[in-house]
């Protein structure tokens, strides 16, 4: 089994109501984010890949593209826009590109991570 992680990076702003952080966490401030997406499977055996890796670069520029230089409160789809929704919101996104088993989203500059790896069965 082998897993293949392509990243990217965005920048976008957001705010955060009711967190510890108070006032600082309330105003709108921007990030610089980096995002992961892995996805796990077995090369075929005629191409030696386990995904052509230009098919989840597609659905990487098209999340991106939602999310770069954006207010992300606005984008209903995220909900509160918090490293744990937004590694979510990624996950949805990129569905269809081959067995996607983790998102993760970094704020390099709070050193904070968040990683999806999908709903999980009760």
């Amino acid at each position: 089994m082998w897993e293949l992680t392509k990243s990217f990076h965005f920048e976008a702003a957001h705010s955060l109501k009711g967190t510890t952080l108070g006032a600082s966490s309330e105003e709108i401030h921007g990030h610089s984010f980096r995002a992961e997406v892995t996805i796990r499977g077995v090369p075929d055996p005629a191409t030696g890949m386990v995904m052509d890796l230009g098919l989840l670069a597609r659905k990487i520029a098209d999340v991106r593209k939602a999310l770069d230089h954006k207010f992300l409160n606005k984008i209903e789809a995220i909900g509160l826009p918090t490293l744990e929704n937004l590694s979510r919101y990624i996950w949805n996104s990129v569905q269809g590109a081959g067995e996607v088993t983790r998102v993760s989203v970094h704020r390099a500059s709070c050193g904070e991570s968040c990683t999806y790896f999908g709903p999980q069965s009760k």
